[in-house]
């Protein structure tokens, strides 16, 4: 059960990871959109996990993979943004959230005609965070 103080903090470091991950990628990776999914931080406040979502998801391994690497920049710039809020940023950990991309995986099996209740093997198997 999340504290008030742990979903207050882990909602300011959302919007602000949304803002810092948005204004990269347009210099960047113009057209890809990055959107913050949630942020859960743990009881003593020490790391926050991050759930990203990209869209397009061609593009997203390789995304992932530059936020991991930057993630002492992107840590730094959020320390500046909090300060007056926070006395310590959390640790940073980037999880790929792919729900976006597996509730479309379900649509288009059942445009298509295919229902993945009686067939379960038509959708892949989902990735436990």
């Amino acid at each position: 059960m999340e504290t008030q103080r742990q979903k207050k903090i882990g909602g300011l470091l959302q919007q602000d990871l949304a803002d810092i991950l948005q204004r990269a990628a347009s210099q960047g990776a113009p057209g890809t959109l990055i959107s913050i999914s949630k942020v859960s931080v743990t009881t003593d406040l020490s790391i926050a996990k991050v759930y990203v979502s990209i869209f397009p998801t061609e593009k997203s391994g390789k995304i992932m993979e530059e936020i991991k690497e930057s993630n002492a920049t992107i840590r730094h710039e959020l320390a500046q943004r909090t300060r007056h809020q926070l006395r310590r940023m959390p640790e940073l950990h980037f999880y790929l959230d792919d729900s976006l991309e597996y509730i479309d995986g379900i649509e288009r099996s059942l445009k298509k005609g295919d229902n993945p209740i009686e067939n379960p093997d038509l959708l892949p198997r989902r990735k436990k965070s």
